[in-house]
């Protein structure tokens, strides 16, 4: 697990069929830390999160359930979705606590929908930290730009490329990214290029 921004730690796990690793992220936070989207964790990492302690398993959207039930049988941590996105995650086993509404505070975040990938899909922008933690609706791929996934396996394609318009209305420098590598500086210009090209 790595410091990638200050409070703001990531673990990737490769994702070989992607080409790109798969990453969850630990967000310290006065109120209670954050797990968002956790991959499979070493026993290392494990036991980092047990130690640092988990309040909320934040999940972006309905395939990054991931390693979500083992990190809250070790943490307690209550797992929270959007209710779009819930059913589908209840399907692979995963108790929902809570609900992830757009405009909804989380600590120093901000929910944000992002629908298109999925009707779920959200990212957490924290304007303080000009922060913005995203799943599925942007791709750090290749690595020092950001890219969307294939449409094949978007819900609905242009309601997607829309979400990323409109993210484009957020103040942010870095974007930590579920798939892929983020961008810890200059993310709002790699995101311009990415909607020049839509």
């Amino acid at each position: 697990m790595r410091e990638i921004l200050p409070g703001i730690f990531s673990w990737g796990v490769l994702s070989e069929r992607h080409g790109y690793d798969f990453n969850g992220t630990l967000v310290r936070d006065p109120a209670g830390n954050f797990c968002i989207d956790p991959v499979e964790p070493s026993e290392e990492i494990l036991s980092r999160l047990v130690r640092e302690g988990v309040s909320r398993i934040l999940l972006t959207n309905r395939n990054h359930t991931r390693a979500a039930r083992q990190i809250r049988e070790r943490t307690g941590a209550k797992i929270a979705i959007h209710p779009a996105d819930a059913e589908h995650a209840r399907g692979q086993g995963i108790a929902i606590d809570e609900d992830l509404e757009p405009g909804q505070r989380l600590g120093a975040f901000t929910v944000i929908g992002c629908p298109g990938k999925s009707p779920g899909e959200i990212a957490l922008h924290d304007p303080k930290r000009r922060l913005l933690i995203v799943g599925d609706v942007l791709i750090g791929n290749p690595p020092g730009s950001l890219s969307l996934l294939p449409d094949k396996v978007i819900d609905d394609p242009e309601r997607l490329r829309e979400s990323v318009r409109v993210l484009l209305k957020l103040d942010f420098d870095a974007i930590v990214v579920g798939d892929g590598v983020s961008l810890s500086n200059d993310a709002r210009s790699r995101l311009e290029a990415l909607v020049d090209s839509f």
